[in-house]
């Protein structure tokens, strides 16, 4: 297998895979050699923002944006539509580009779009505890550094 041999996360063995990357034996985060892209989406919802609580680590517990993987060959606008309707139940369409985040060591590169409400019923799946509406003045405790600054870029765009 080429790149790392031991999970980034928690230290356990990698087990390569027939197709993509190596996964951990133990969390199950996914080993990427290259960069990854992602796709989250602030959702304005009833005063507030959807924000979902992770089922899944990193993070677990904790409260952050609708997001996921974008596949390849998808558009990023697409993968912010999928992404919320599987973790929210809500239909949204991406409007805007609030920014891209990235940092060092991290193989994952976060595309954050602005959404709105085109339909749905809110509802957590299996990658959510719970998902709420918060007013941006009121967030529980967010699962990533890069969130808040997220928020404020948003906040800032919106003038």
């Amino acid at each position: 297998m080429d790149g790392p041999s031991f999970c980034s996360t928690c230290g356990n063995k990698l087990a390569p895979q027939p197709a993509g990357p190596a996964r951990c034996t133990r969390c199950g985060r996914l080993a990427y050699l290259d960069p990854k892209l992602a796709a989250a989406a602030i959702v304005p919802l009833d005063g507030g923002i959807v924000l979902v609580q992770r089922a899944i680590g990193p993070a677990y517990g904790k409260w952050s944006f609708p997001s996921g993987y974008v596949d390849r060959g998808e558009s990023v606008e697409t993968a912010v539509e999928r992404e919320v309707l599987e973790e929210t139940g809500l239909h949204v369409s991406a409007r805007w580009l609030v920014g891209l985040y990235s940092s060092r060591g991290n193989p994952v590169v976060l595309s954050v779009y602005h959404a709105e409400v085109t339909g749905g019923t809110p509802g957590a799946n299996d990658e959510a505890l719970d998902i709420g509406t918060f007013p941006v003045n009121r967030l529980p405790e967010l699962a990533f550094e890069h969130d808040a600054r997220i928020i404020r870029d948003w906040l800032r765009l919106r003038g």
